[in-house]
């Protein structure tokens, strides 16, 4: 099982790679559709939704994402503001209080805002700097790779075993760990290429952002482990050998990239309104 779980996910990574840096920005587009409709039929299923009432969720994400992306970049700042207070304020409470997914409206809009937030986050960032994608993407796969090791070598003490027993604290401590570490030696390489002015406030800013990112990553883990329990599903579906469905690869990524993607493109923006 290990086995096919890797060789997935270094097929998956390659073709990323391959798209994120060779694609021109139309076929981005095009290809970030497939996960965001494969997505939306997932959510659908865990949501309770029949397969044609899926398949509609799905459409329709599809063309709102379409939508929103034509706005055009100042006014993906709201929807990652949207997205930001739906994981910071409201996920935890969800999780504490043990919601369910019993009115349709909130199933729609919840979903919403899991998938249309990050695939807009990926255009943007994209747009931005491909690189600077790829670094905030590798702090969550970094964070969830130490955090199975960490977690299957040293795990005693569940960190929420009413929604998924296998995480552990001794997995986050893993985690906070290895994207310590990642935030130091990305300064450390940027330091020796003559780029530190991208870091000029330091490290520790760098290492805030790679410890709230974390952070987050692991609560929209945990929110999907919720709703697949209240589903009584293991997995969000089948389409990827070892790693179950797409939502189960993404999920932590839908919780910590629009965050990233408010602080790194719109970051001056909110300084300017705060103060």
């Amino acid at each position: 099982m290990l086995a096919k779980r890797w060789a997935t996910a270094l097929t998956l990574l390659a073709g990323f790679l391959a798209c994120l840096f060779w694609l021109p920005e139309p076929a981005w587009t095009l290809v970030l559709l497939l996960p965001l409709v494969l997505g939306a039929r997932e959510w659908g299923a865990l949501s309770g939704f029949k397969p044609l009432g899926s398949a509609v969720f799905a459409l329709g994400s599809a063309l709102l994402g379409a939508a929103m992306y034509a706005w055009g970049g100042p006014y993906h700042a709201l929807v990652y503001l949207a997205a930001t207070a739906f994981w910071v304020l409201l996920v935890p409470l969800w999780l504490v209080f043990g919601w369910r997914l019993d009115n349709v409206l909130i199933r729609i809009v919840s979903g919403w805002l899991i998938l249309l937030p990050l695939v807009l986050a990926m255009l943007d960032l994209r747009a931005y700097s491909p690189v600077a994608l790829l670094l905030l993407m590798a702090v969550v796969w970094i964070g969830d790779s130490a955090a199975f090791f960490s977690g299957k070598r040293f795990g005693k003490r569940k960190l929420a075993p009413g929604i998924s027993p296998g995480k552990t604290w001794e997995g986050v401590a893993g985690a906070w760990l290895a994207v310590t570490l990642y935030a130091a030696i990305i300064l450390l390489v940027a330091e020796s290429q003559g780029r530190a002015h991208a870091f000029a406030d330091g490290w520790l800013p760098l290492a805030l952002l790679a410890w709230l990112l974390l952070y987050l990553s692991i609560l929209g883990d945990l929110f999907e482990s919720w709703i697949k329990r209240l589903a009584g599903a293991k997995d969000s579906g089948t389409l990827l050998p070892g790693h179950g469905g797409l939502l189960d690869r993404i999920d932590a990524l839908t919780s910590s990239l629009p965050v990233a993607a408010l602080i790194v493109l719109h970051g001056n923006q909110l300084y300017r309104v705060v103060q």
